[in-house]
Parts: C-alpha cells; sequence; structure tokens
C-alpha cells in the first residue's frame, strides 16, 4: 500500500485473517507515524493470533520500521488485537520521538574533536 509521500506499509496476518477492516484500522492508527517521521521508508505489522488453551487467545503485534538510520522494531501483545494495535503505534511513536529528541541534541551539542598528530607549523 503506498501513500501519496512513497511511505510503504505492509501489514500481515500469521494464524490471523486479516479482513478489510482490520487492514484499514491499521493504516488509520500507522498515518500518525507517517506524520511525525517523513523519512520513513516501509513499516511493517505482523498481526500474530496464539490460541493456547491454557492462556486463552493472546494477539501479539510486531512493528518493523524501515527508516535512514538504524532500523526499529518493537513487539506487545494483548488480549484483543484492536487493542495490541493500538499499543504498537503508541510505542512506535515513543521509540521516534525520543530518536527525534536525541539527533537534536546531538545536533544542538557538538563535541570537540582531539588529534593525536601534530599539526605542522605555517611559516
Amino acid at each position: 500500500m503506498n501513500s501519496q509521500n512513497n511511505h510503504e506499509l505492509i501489514v500481515s496476518g500469521i494464524h490471523l485473517e486479516l479482513t478489510p477492516s482490520l487492514k484499514i484500522f491499521v493504516r488509520e492508527k500507522t498515518e500518525r507515524l507517517f506524520r511525525h517521521e517523513e523519512r520513513i521508508v516501509r513499516l511493517r505489522v505482523e498481526l500474530e493470533c496464539d490460541r493456547n488453551p491454557a492462556t486463552g487467545m493472546q494477539f501479539k503485534a510486531k512493528g518493523h520500521i524501515t527508516i535512514h538510520g538504524p532500523d526499529m522494531n518493537a513487539t506487545v501483545q494483548s488480549d484483543e488485537c484492536h487493542k495490541a494495535i493500538s499499543m504498537l503505534v503508541d510505542k512506535l511513536d515513543r521509540m521516534l520521538q525520543r530518536r527525534h529528541q536525541l539527533f537534536r541534541v546531538k545536533r544542538n551539542h557538538p563535541h570537540a574533536v582531539e588529534l593525536n598528530a601534530a599539526i605542522p607549523k605555517v611559516v
């Protein structure tokens, strides 16, 4: 699914049938991430359903952001699929905000570099 800003969103399901309404829900939730960070190349969301009789139905949402720089990965688990998606998007949003804040601090506070070699004097 390509949007107008050349962002790619991939939604996949593991042991889970992806309905069109679920895909639309993921797309609407992840639009916030693309608005906050324009350098996102690809966002992959994997939804997994674990039907363990002992623990009940558990949904796991995994997010992988491909961005200029180090990629970001997050995983959340919940008993409802929509809740897991919302928690995942919130977690990825916090990660992007923290990354942006760290880059801004580095940009505003450059550090000095020490050179071990002697610099020749110009006569």
